[in-house]
């Protein structure tokens, strides 16, 4: 698939209509389909930061991820965070084997699984606290994520990222705020066990005002994209 088709794909998947700030309860377990009722636990304000991964981006993500390093075709891909699904169907179109997208968010979940519906393919869906997950060394080829920025809750965008690297056996795609670079970069490879950490290309983020402690209608932010390997 070309680049110009997987973002006119993209395009027209459903999206958030009223983002969430936080959430003040998480499953405790995971549980596979997003239709399983999970059993809940009170938890503290957790912030969600769900800001849409756009099309442009989303596309240029799994595109670098499979043409520069053959990393999604007949490949297991986990989507941490998955929101309405965009990566993972990414992935999906760019022909990966497997698909299993994860968000503490059954709402986001429900959008996720009408989208992948409508596009007649396949994908598992877990309602988790990605931060949180029980399971133990690799268990997929590639993670792709668009974590919090860790602008609300600090340190929730490595949270992220350490989860990630316990569980893809070759690499990790991310985005994360350009402006960080260097703690990214220090961070991956100090604290949460990355091997490499390699910034791809940096692209614009349009940030529309969704939350009410934004001040403008809109702003553009710069991202990385990243592709980390665990050691």
């Amino acid at each position: 698939m070309k680049l110009k088709q997987l973002e006119g794909s993209l395009s027209r998947l459903r999206q958030f209509q009223s983002p969430k700030m936080s959430s003040t309860r998480f499953p405790r377990a995971v549980f596979f389909r997003c239709f399983v009722t999970p059993a809940w636990t009170p938890c503290l304000y957790v912030d969600l930061e769900q800001y849409l991964t756009r099309p442009h981006i989303a596309s240029r993500m799994l595109f670098m991820a499979e043409n520069s390093f053959g990393d999604i075709d007949g490949k297991l891909v986990a989507d941490l965070g998955c929101g309405c699904g965009t990566l993972g169907l990414a992935a999906s179109l760019l022909g990966a084997n497997y698909v299993v997208g994860l968000d503490i968010d059954s709402e986001a979940l429900s959008i996720a699984q009408e989208n992948f519906a409508e596009l007649e393919l396949d994908i598992d869906l877990v309602q988790a606290n990605v931060t949180k997950l029980p399971w133990k060394g690799p268990i997929v080829d590639t993670v792709v994520m668009n974590p919090p920025f860790g602008t609300r809750r600090k340190g929730a965008d490595m949270d992220f990222l350490s989860s990630a690297l316990k569980i893809a056996e070759t690499a990790v795609y991310s985005l994360h705020k350009t402006s960080t670079r260097e703690h990214i970069k220090r961070a991956a490879l100090r604290d949460v066990g990355a091997k490499t950490a390699d910034v791809l290309c940096e692209l614009r983020f349009d940030l529309p005002a969704l939350y009410k402690f934004h001040k403008k209608r809109e702003v553009d932010i710069f991202v990385d994209l990243w592709r980390f390997t665990s050691s």
